[in-house]
């Protein structure tokens, strides 16, 4: 990459615990319900919603930081993109212990009878717990 400049765009992913990353990015890869989507700089615009799953950002320079998420949406508009979601957390910062009790809890509920509503949280709960473990197995160490 002589004297070739990368472009970039700005990113802000935030949750309801607050500003997860607000840069420049090259290249961010988010969860979608049906397969990941890559975003990079002029980017078309657009309004998408996100499954839990793990976001990978690349910042300029090439380093590449991850983050587990739960549900959410992204609108990208005029190079700039924004991520909203419930929750985010660093590979490294989940408890792997607390997250194999989750699921371990998902998947006793889910061998119950439940109605339709209890059905879906238990199946969600099954799919947070499972994204979490893969997560803090695959990126942290």
């Amino acid at each position: 990459m002589s004297g070739e400049k990368t472009s970039t765009f700005g990113l802000q992913v935030i949750s309801v615990n607050g500003v997860f990353y607000d840069d420049r990015a090259e290249e961010i890869v988010l969860p979608c319900f049906d397969g990941e989507l890559a975003i990079l700089a002029g980017h078309e615009d657009m309004i998408l919603a996100i499954s839990d799953g793990v976001i990978k950002i690349k910042k300029p320079g090439g380093e590449w930081i991850y983050g587990v998420v739960s549900l959410g949406s992204v609108q990208v508009a005029h190079n700039r993109c924004i991520v909203i979601v419930n929750t985010i957390e660093k590979p490294e910062d989940i408890d792997k212990r607390r997250a194999q009790e989750a699921y371990e809890y998902a998947m006793e509920h889910l061998q119950q009878k439940q109605s339709i509503k209890e059905f879906k949280k238990s199946q969600a709960g099954l799919a947070r717990a499972l994204t979490r473990l893969k997560a803090a197995s695959k990126y942290s160490d």
